[in-house]
């Protein structure tokens, strides 16, 4: 008998250091691909003289100045997006059993593109330049993040009321998702039509996500948010595994089902509405990246939510990436290639017919 438990714990310690160890690999592969992001551009950097730079070596003036102003801003920007975008997905799918569940499908990204597009609206937040350079400009982002923030907690705040009303189940959660959404949507294109020539362009402007915009005052606010939230949610982790049983098993397990679904709901939302209302829309990240982690780390969320922020950076930083050089001189927005390659790689989940 002694000899088959500690077989058992040979295996258990086993299967838990795999899954560990996927989480290590995938954490140094965002480290080396950090310093790739950092070196490639219009303006070709050494990685030697990054890391020399970075450690507070001496380094070239220009060098410097491309390093601490643009390149590492832009990719730690990338990394907490992706991994906020990431814990949101997880969370959503977890908290309400639907493997649809994101920040994009609840229609908390439409809300915050109707909120920018008030803001830009009624505050003349958007002009046209003269040269390409500023072919398009916000002249409030500040002004145009806030009023996309609001709505975007809006739409959270109307989910919660209306699956308080019906009792907080998750089918009730994801249909007014959807609802709100397609109103959002209607909102959006109706403002669209309606605009002149220069607030058009801004309006669509700002719906192409990008993780340029974000200076180090930006990234500190949305690495404050994601961080305290992501901590929460990990916290948590023993009572998603219960929901996931069943939320019969979990109550009688001691989990409060309804309160953990809100509180779990209310994070995320609070990590979405933030990066998506400084950032733009960013799809497929939130709900590609637990559903990649699952078939490789399985469902337990010990493992999953670490798993799924460390595929999240590194799936929007390697998207940056290539973005930023695959047609230079020309930019293009990061949420355009996230969906290029989000949608075919889901696709590719659903053919091979495992649960979600």
């Amino acid at each position: 008998m002694s000899e088959k438990i500690v077989r058992s714990a040979e295996n258990y310690q086993k299967y838990i250091g795999k899954k560990v160890f996927i989480v290590l690999i995938g954490v140094v592969m965002t480290a080396v691909m950090f310093l790739i992001s950092v070196s490639v551009g219009a303006v070709s950097i050494p990685i030697p003289d990054i890391i020399v730079t970075i450690f507070g070596g001496a380094g070239t003036s220009l060098y410097e100045r491309i390093i601490w102003n643009i390149r590492i801003p832009q990719a730690l920007t990338a990394i907490i997006a992706g991994a906020g975008l990431a814990i949101a997905g997880v969370t959503m799918q977890s908290v309400l059993r639907n493997p649809l569940a994101s920040p994009f499908t609840l229609g908390l990204s439409n809300a915050a593109a109707f909120g920018a597009a008030v803001g830009i609206l009624l505050f003349g937040a958007g002009t046209t330049g003269s040269s390409i350079a500023d072919a398009v400009v916000i002249n409030n982002p500040y002004l145009t993040t806030l009023s996309a923030f609001v709505f975007s907690i809006l739409t959270t705040v109307i989910i919660l009321f209306i699956a308080k009303i019906r009792g907080a189940t998750p089918e009730t959660m994801v249909l007014a998702g959807v609802a709100i959404s397609s109103l959002f949507t209607a909102g959006l294109m109706a403002i669209q039509y309606f605009v002149d020539d220069t607030r058009l362009a801004s309006i669509v402007f700002w719906q192409f996500g990008d993780v340029s915009r974000a200076s180090w005052f930006e990234l500190g606010l949305i690495s404050l948010i994601a961080l305290i939230c992501a901590v929460y949610i990990f916290y948590k982790r023993w009572d998603y595994n219960a929901i996931d049983a069943g939320e019969e098993t979990a109550k009688g397990l001691g989990v409060n089902v309804g309160r953990t679904r809100l509180i779990g709901m209310i994070a995320a939302s609070l990590i979405s509405a933030v990066i998506v209302s400084f950032l733009g829309i960013i799809g497929f990240v939130g709900l590609v990246c637990p559903h990649m982690m699952r078939r490789i780390v399985g469902d337990d969320h010990r493992f999953l939510i670490p798993a799924s922020i460390v595929c999240g950076s590194l799936l929007l930083l390697v998207s940056d990436t290539v973005a930023r050089t695959m047609i230079a001189p020309h930019v293009l927005p990061v949420a355009v290639l996230t969906s290029f390659l989000g949608a075919p790689v889901f696709i590719y989940l659903i053919i091979r017919g495992r649960r979600m």
